[in-house]
């Protein structure tokens, strides 16, 4: 099934502009590729949103991310894969992205266990490749993106 229409931050070039400027202050926080890989793909799956999934999945291989990880990220908090440094970036990446599920979306001890790992630049990268992620996430359900789409 083809999409509604094309990405909106295609059709409007200044909004990709912008969305690779926020990329590529991400990647200058200090926080490792595979661990924003990994929060774009919790996030994604979060939302159900196939091809930012497929997009992640694809990404996080090519920046050395193990099949064995990518098929536990879903269940992060039950497998021994991930590091506690990881495991901080994935609950601060389910806490933003689930607003409305309680009253306190982040609480102190997600965010005081996230600060434990990531200095402030650090916890910039991430919330904002929570925030792309989220902003992808919303643009691709409202035009039914589909898993494998090219954006070029």
């Amino acid at each position: 099934m083809p999409a509604r229409m094309k990405n909106p931050a295609m059709v409007l070039p200044d909004a990709m502009k912008g969305i690779q400027n926020l990329y590529k202050a991400m990647h200058q926080g200090g926080v490792p590729q595979r661990t924003l890989e990994l929060v774009h793909l919790r996030t994604s799956q979060i939302n159900g949103c196939s091809a930012c999934v497929d997009a992640g999945v694809r990404t996080a291989r090519k920046v050395g991310e193990t099949d064995e990880r990518l098929f536990a990220v879903a269940a992060w908090r039950e497998t021994p894969y991930f590091t506690d440094v990881e495991r901080a970036a994935l609950a601060l990446a389910e806490a933003a992205t689930r607003l409305a599920d309680r009253a306190d979306a982040v609480s102190d001890e997600i965010w005081n266990e996230a600060a434990k790992h990531f200095d402030e630049k650090g916890l910039s990268a991430i919330i904002l490749m929570i925030a792309t992620t989220n902003l992808f996430n919303r643009l691709n359900a409202t035009i039914k993106e589909q898993a494998g789409a090219s954006w070029s």
